[in-house]
């Protein structure tokens, strides 16, 4: 069973043959993919990388490529907020090594060397995909979460905070000169827009909170 049915694995290589026997590969392995002859073919195509991805993906970048190389896109993705989103493994020639070495330890995932292991190469796609999916699902929550808080007025955001801070309604109504009633109506309010049901659970959330 495939754990990434919406994946999507970018392939950029000038070499026709290397793309066809990558797209073999990964749909064998019950992979998406799309496949591009250049960097320039690829950043033409703006729906993939100028937007933050929904699903699942990464790039597989040759290093070495006619005009735009692979290490010069790779600099150019690493300036969007969302490119850990897209993890790039790096697939080169023995001569490239070092250079995919370098980039590893400025933020690429991984390399994998020509002629590469079809299981082991696999395997880091996957791998990439399971980051992938772990940091896509992290900006979501961090979205929810901002929603969340902005959907709060002034007022609740006090009634919250003195919530939090374990005051009971009487002392949160005193340190804000309203009522009781007032103060029970805006903490409901706030446990409702939070997703909370106590005091504790908001505390630990907002503890928790990205």
């Amino acid at each position: 069973m495939n754990p990434f049915p919406d994946a999507k694995v970018y392939l950029v290589d000038d070499d026709v043959g290397v793309r066809e026997a990558l797209s073999w590969l990964l749909r064998t392995r019950r992979l998406l993919s799309d496949s591009y002859g250049s960097a320039e073919a690829f950043l033409a195509d703006e729906a993939v990388w100028n937007q933050e991805p929904e699903a699942p993906c990464c790039l597989l970048l040759d290093v070495r490529m006619p005009g735009m190389s692979g290490l010069a896109l790779f600099e150019r993705l690493k300036t969007l907020p969302w490119q850990a989103a897209m993890p790039v493994i790096f697939l080169s020639g023995h001569a490239d090594v070092p250079t995919a070495v370098d980039a590893v330890k400025r933020g690429a995932f991984d390399f994998c060397e020509k002629p590469f292991s079809d299981n082991a190469l696999v395997d880091r796609i996957e791998q990439a995909l399971t980051q992938s999916a772990q940091v896509i699902h992290q900006r979501r929550v961090q979205r929810e979460w901002r929603q969340r808080m902005d959907s709060l007025t002034d007022r609740e955001r006090d009634v919250m905070d003195l919530v939090v801070a374990g005051l009971p309604n009487k002392l949160v109504a005193d340190q804000l000169g309203i009522s009781v009633r007032t103060v029970e109506v805006h903490r409901s309010r706030v446990f409702d827009k939070m997703g909370v049901k106590s005091a504790v659970e908001l505390a630990n959330a907002l503890r928790a909170a990205p």
